[in-house]
């Protein structure tokens, strides 16, 4: 285990609306307000885009297994932001999505749009040390701290 610490910074309250894409604009707003490495909080509505629900098979690259979403659903979901290869905000968020008695949980990361409206609790982390760097064996921008 690697650890860096930190201390809460400035807190923001979002309120997404209809149509919203995730992460794309939670991404945004924190470039522009310059918040480099932050813990995001959702809860709201999800009304279309893809869940990424696993990697098909154990063998890497990771094939990912994409299921879209072609309805409302009810979320509950919690993130991690820390710049990416490119310097910029890099959202890492997994949630909880329900309809109907249904649960599908998985990596928002592949867009989703906000349905009526996505509430969102973003904590800047102040003084850690923590970015994403593309790991040669996954492919993906995984985080490193320290």
């Amino acid at each position: 285990m690697k650890a860096s610490e930190g201390r809460v910074g400035r807190v923001f309250v979002l309120r997404l609306e209809d149509g919203d894409v995730i992460p794309a604009c939670i991404e945004r707003f924190a470039e522009e307000n310059q918040i480099l490495v932050g813990h995001v909080v959702m809860v709201g509505g999800i009304g279309s885009g893809q869940v990424v629900v696993g990697p098909r098979y154990d063998k890497m690259p990771p094939e990912a297994m994409l299921l879209p979403i072609d309805a409302p659903h009810e979320v509950v979901a919690l993130g991690v932001l820390a710049p990416g290869n490119n310097g910029k905000p890099n959202l890492h968020i997994h949630g909880a999505l329900g309809r109907s008695g249904q649960t599908m949980t998985g990596c928002l990361r592949a867009g989703v749009t906000a349905w009526l409206v996505a509430e969102v609790i973003i904590y800047e982390i102040v003084g850690a040390k923590a970015a994403r760097v593309k790991d040669k064996k996954s492919g993906f921008e995984l985080l490193q701290v320290g």
